[in-house]
């Protein structure tokens, strides 16, 4: 795994080897390696004109931004994927768009597109493609607090192709929808096959998540004890959005408990996170977890920076970053001469005058990687 983070593998071995370079880091729960191989195997592909391999590692390093809270960066890997796309007159399954969809919560966007995936990938005998399509269901329906749909959508993603990781990622997923759903034996089950695969290693995004998974089943101490370690061990880690969640449900906890000033303090973080990552599902369910604690929320709506579509969103994150007009064009198959004119209208949206403005204006997005 060490190799394809790092500068010692060729090219074509890179690309020979795919998305399937990750899964070791995924089955290991390890974040860096999973960021440092998506962004080893990004560069060279681009560098060698490999646009029959750029768009899958483009997927993966998208997944994993998505699942960070970079929406901004996602959003930037989608455009120049779909850009890549339409120049070549491909089709590739909408992966990254349908993580970054559900943990945003826009059912609307997203809705057509995951049954879409689903029935596609079920006629082509894609198995993976099925799997993906319910675990990402599983997490928009969640999120809408919608546990009943989460549940079916989580189970049967955890089923297909038990050996895969993406099983292991839904079982979180139906354990939260089997509890809120009074299904206990289906969620303590859930979690034995959770606690066996997360214990291969020591890695706090693995063992936050079993943390977070354990308290949702459990009572009294053990259950508080078990959402802090937690929000602990997630707080150590990159996994914004996972650890919003974990306020989330510690807070719905406590309210249960009838703890309401405690529950207030974490929902209120909650609520805060989930509202400046752009989870608006999430951040709704938390703003009415709230409300029932007697609170006063104010609606708010989450950053959509500006109203920038997703390629002027991607034009102005590679500006920013350095990137000349030419540059940009060749990274998105369009003229220079377009270039500038997308960005004039990004100039005008943002209410700045030139590209040394950009980093400010977009100074809480990473840089899209190089």
């Amino acid at each position: 795994m060490g190799a394809f983070a790092g500068d010692g593998i060729s090219a074509e071995a890179a690309f020979r080897w795919g998305w399937l370079a990750v899964v070791p880091a995924l089955v290991l729960w390890d974040l860096d390696g999973w960021l440092a191989i998506s962004d080893r195997g990004v560069q060279p592909a681009r560098d060698a004109g490999a646009l029959a391999v750029l768009p899958i590692v483009l997927t993966s390093r998208c997944v994993c931004a998505s699942m960070v809270g970079d929406f901004a960066t996602a959003t930037s890997l989608i455009a120049e994927a779909d850009a890549i796309a339409e120049a070549t007159e491909t089709r590739f399954a909408p992966y990254a768009a349908l993580a970054l969809g559900a943990l945003r919560g826009r059912e609307a966007e997203i809705s057509e597109s995951i049954a879409a995936t689903i029935q596609i990938s079920t006629a082509e005998g894609q198995g993976i493609g099925v799997q993906f399509g319910k675990w990402v269901a599983a997490i928009l329906y969640n999120g809408l607090g919608r546990y009943d749909e989460a549940l079916a959508a989580a189970r049967e993603a955890s089923e297909i192709i038990p050996e895969l990781y993406i099983s292991t990622w839904a079982l979180p997923e139906l354990i939260e929808a089997a509890t809120r759903t009074d299904q206990m034996a289906r969620a303590v089950e859930a979690l034995e096959r959770l606690v066996a695969e997360t214990n291969v290693t020591d890695s706090d995004w693995g063992l936050g998540i079993q943390a977070r998974a354990r308290a949702l089943v459990s009572d009294g101490e053990e259950a508080e004890r078990s959402y802090r370690e937690a929000i602990e061990r997630l707080g150590r880690t990159r996994l914004r959005p996972e650890l919003a969640r974990g306020h989330l449900l510690y807070g719905e906890w406590l309210r249960r408990e009838g703890r309401r000033v405690d529950a207030r303090a974490q929902l209120r973080t909650a609520y805060e996170q989930f509202t400046a990552i752009g989870m608006e599902a999430f951040g709704e369910r938390a703003r009415k977890e709230l409300l029932a604690t007697g609170e006063k929320v104010r609606e708010r709506s989450t950053e959509t920076r500006y109203d920038l579509t997703d390629q002027e969103q991607q034009i102005a994150q590679l500006a920013r970053d350095g990137l000349s007009n030419p540059e940009i064009g060749a990274r998105l198959f369009l003229s220079p001469r377009t270039v500038e004119w997308h960005l004039r209208k990004v100039f005008g949206k943002l209410g700045i005058r030139s590209r040394r403005e950009l980093r400010g204006a977009l100074a809480d997005s990473e840089p899209v990687p190089a």
